[in-house]
């Protein structure tokens, strides 16, 4: 049998090839917060920012279609500047 088709020399590589990528990973990591790189701005809408009916989900099975749901109450979020008469407190 050739070594390099055995199942326990497969394994290996997939494990030393993970090794690698989780190494690399960790020093993104330590890079971005050295870099202040982990004080990224929220992504939800300013009117649901400490919202309990704040759902934030993507559906779709594609790039192109898929959707946010906001929340319950407002599929897209509240879009006028006023603040929302459906907001909960976390």
């Amino acid at each position: 049998m050739d070594a390099a088709k055995s199942p326990g020399m497969d394994y290996l590589y997939r494990k030393a090839d993970y090794v690698r990528w989780h190494r690399q990973q960790s020093n993104q990591q330590i890079l971005r917060s050295r870099l202040g790189f982990n004080e990224v701005a929220s992504s939800r809408p300013k009117a649901c920012q400490g919202c309990a009916n704040y759902h934030g989900v993507a559906y779709g099975y594609d790039r192109t279609t898929r959707a946010p749901l906001v929340c319950g109450f407002h599929p897209y979020g509240w879009l006028t500047d006023t603040s929302c008469p459906d907001w909960e407190k976390l």
